[in-house]
């Protein structure tokens, strides 16, 4: 049955055809897995903090992170048994190293994981996790119907498009997101498929959770030109914030993944850590939207005084900025520390949670110092989400469209891009990637918006080494060399040991003059005739740099070894080059 439909398919329908049919239903079942890891969220939440009061300190919020993230490191332990952390890297590694091609368990893995994490207290995001689901559907159905490589990778931006569109009711912000987060070129041919996605997925949110937008926000004050400086200032403020996130979060990283061996003293000391922050700071537990539409909404000191309910500070008003300052610093400590424990989540909410925060902090301090016109909180509140978001993201027009879709805050269009643009910028002189694509591109796995490197990134070394050679060894007498130069196909002739170690290699251009004087034959062997490897390969060495090796050599084979100088095989200049321009062909083509 299964055969016939795609049979028919390909009969009947062109790859550009099919991927725009397929469009429509991921942007559906995008909708879906976003509505449902929510909810699940939701219930969680509910069960577990019902009853908590807001006058004092609740000695659970000790327990229940920890909890969460024990269930959440089994789950994917002894039922899922594979990496599943830092979706939107993993998206980025899928298609920049494996052509698109997403695994079938992170349709629905990431969403239960992250249930669990963010439902217990978890103080991460559930964007990341819905990217790598949507992404995820994106793949596999691609794969189903056995599309082309570049029919996936629009369906895996087409996915991730749709997670961001439905989870934040923002058809635009999933769009450029997918732009500049994932950085798929948009095309005439690609424009429709994730648009469509996108606003599938918007329409199918509303219809599940109604046509409000996730923040309430209501413009106070209207943005006036003497705020210009203002903004400017908050722009490299949220740079400074948000390379403190991005290198905080590096380190903790760091330090979690040298226990990686010890499991139980991750899950305890991250667990710890989480517990005694969300213990000081109750805003730190989960998401912290809740925390955000407190700051957005809040007109006097007793309205935004309510974010220091459950905690120690309760009742001090005065220590509102202290309180707002120290949250802002540790955030990135509790979502380090809950990844780092087994929990599973993004960190794109915790850059809106630090942006918000920064925002007012930026602003209070501002009109407390009375350094010039008096500028809203609220309004700098929205302002720093979009500038930490678009800073660690390198993603301004991200940053713009998703906080105007966000909270309908389309009157503060001018400082929003001034705020993004600012801070990308500045953060860039520190930091040229973001915080997803960092990671990769360390390893040379990153694709860019460059033609050239984009494809270099997506060849893969192992598809261009041919395994079939001819080798031969130092103690041969140059007679069967000869022999065995007959029976070759290449000029490249490898000398090996016994245990296939690289010793050398046989240049057959270089002894033309002795081949045909068979009295040398029983006089030479291949050991005085061998010369040195201009360069060796590793097996895991990306294509660019196999690319610089032969340029720099203008040798017309190279070999590949691994890590203990034994030869795997060789990669042909001339081949390496004639899949190159197959890519180049193939990746311009509308």
């Amino acid at each position: 049955m299964i055969e016939k439909i795609i049979s028919w398919r390909e009969e009947h329908l062109s790859d550009r055809q099919m991927t725009i049919i397929l469009s429509f239903f991921i942007g559906f079942f995008a909708s879906v897995a976003a509505y449902a890891l929510h909810w699940i969220i939701r219930q969680i939440q509910m069960l577990l903090t019902a009853g908590f009061t807001s006058t004092s300190y609740n000695w659970l919020y000790l327990l229940f992170p920890v909890v969460g993230i024990y269930l959440t490191s089994l789950f994917i332990k002894y039922i899922v048994k594979d990496n599943i952390s830092h979706g939107i890297t993993r998206v980025l590694y899928a298609i920049s190293s494996k052509q698109s091609r997403l695994k079938a368990h992170n349709c629905w893995s990431s969403v239960i994981a992250s249930a669990i994490t963010i439902g217990f207290g978890g103080s991460v995001g559930a964007e990341a996790p819905i990217v790598l689901t949507g992404s995820a559907i994106g793949s596999n159905l691609g794969q189903f119907f056995k599309l082309q490589n570049k029919q996936l990778l629009l369906l895996v931006g087409a996915g991730a498009a749709a997670a961001i569109a439905g989870i934040f009711k923002a058809p635009m912000a999933g769009m450029v997101f997918t732009l500049e987060v994932l950085m798929v070129d948009l095309s005439m041919a690609s424009i429709i498929p994730i648009l469509t996605a996108c606003v599938t997925a918007t329409c199918f949110t509303y219809i599940f959770v109604g046509e409000s937008s996730m923040f309430s926000f209501h413009l106070d004050s209207a943005w006036v030109l003497e705020r210009v400086p203002a903004s400017i200032l908050l722009g490299i403020f949220c740079a400074i914030t948000g390379l403190y996130f991005m290198r905080m979060m590096t380190a903790c990283e760091n330090v979690f993944a040298n226990m990686k061996r010890h499991p139980y003293l991750k899950l305890i000391s991250g667990g710890l850590l989480l517990s005694i922050l969300i213990f000081l700071f109750p805003s730190l537990y989960g998401e912290g939207y809740d925390t955000l539409g407190i700051l957005l909404n809040g007109k006097t000191e007793a309205d935004w005084n309510v974010v220091m309910n459950n905690s120690l500070f309760y009742g001090h008003g005065n220590l509102l900025i202290v309180y707002i300052g120290l949250v802002m610093l540790t955030k990135v400590f509790a979502t380090s520390a809950t990844n780092g424990a087994g929990g599973c989540g993004g960190t794109f909410a915790p850059s809106l949670f630090v942006g918000g925060f920064t925002g007012f902090f930026f602003a209070r301090i501002w009109n407390m110092q009375q350094i010039g016109v008096y500028i809203p909180e609220k309004n700098f509140t929205l302002l720093g989400m979009a500038g930490v978001l678009a800073g660690v993201m390198h993603a301004p027009l991200t940053g713009v469209f998703l906080i105007a879709e966000l909270t309908g805050g389309y009157q503060l269009f001018m400082p929003l891009i001034i705020v993004s643009v600012v801070s990308v910028m500045a953060i860039s002189i520190f930091e040229p990637h973001s915080i997803y694509a960092m990671r990769l591109a360390r390893e040379g796995k990153l694709l860019t918006h460059h033609t050239d490197k984009s494809i270099l990134t997506l060849m893969n070394l192992d598809s261009v080494i041919e395994r079939e050679y001819s080798s031969v060894t130092p103690e041969m007498p140059l007679g069967k060399l000869v022999h065995a130069i007959s029976d070759s196909h290449t000029s490249f002739m490898p000398v090996l040991d016994h245990a296939g170690t690289l010793l050398g290699e046989v240049d057959i251009r270089k002894i033309r003059h002795i081949v045909f004087r068979t009295e040398l034959y029983s006089k030479f062997t291949v050991r005085q005739v061998m010369t040195e490897i201009p360069a060796t390969l590793g097996v895991n060495d990306p294509m660019e740099e196999a690319m610089k090796k032969f340029e720099k050599t203008n040798a017309s084979y190279l070999p590949v070894v691994d890590l203990d100088n034994r030869m795997i095989g060789y990669i042909s200049r001339t081949r390496m080059y004639s899949m190159y321009r197959k890519l180049v062909a193939d990746y311009s083509a509308e």
